[in-house]
């Protein structure tokens, strides 16, 4: 009988990340710290989804949603930066970035349904930081 996160769908999406993002760590060739990063951040996310899956309260499962969500955000930013210094090309992290994205609205709804709302709004995901203007602090 498998665990109750075992059947989230938002779990088997960190489960395919996790494969998807070790295949591309093995092809990079030098070891750096935003390759470790990588794994690291990919493995939060379905470690944080099951545990937060398993609390009781709401404010508990919610806190463990969100860090899951913040790992699926720094595993697109080590994505980023895997491409900003040549380690790999950006076409290399297409299928990557999808899944994230996948995986980051459906932990947006199930906070939305736990009643703990992050501060993006899943329907702005991406926007958002283009729309934003810099302010100068004196």
């Amino acid at each position: 009988m498998p665990f109750h996160h075992e059947k989230l769908t938002v779990y088997q999406r960190a489960l395919e990340f996790a494969g998807w993002s070790q295949d591309l760590i093995e092809s990079l060739t030098k070891r750096t710290s935003t390759r470790d990063h990588l794994e690291r951040a990919g493995d939060s996310i379905a470690l944080n989804i099951a545990e937060g899956n398993g609390k009781f309260s709401r404010k508990n499962r919610a806190r463990f949603f969100q860090i899951a969500h913040g790992s699926a955000l720094e595993s697109a930013a080590c994505l980023d930066l895997l491409v900003a210094g040549r380690r790999c090309p950006p076409d290399a992290t297409i299928r990557g970035k999808a899944i994230l994205e996948e995986i980051v609205r459906m932990l947006f709804t199930m906070l939305d349904q736990l009643g703990c709302r992050i501060a993006e709004d899943a329907g702005e995901y991406g926007e958002q930081a283009d729309e934003e203007e810099e302010v100068e602090i004196d």
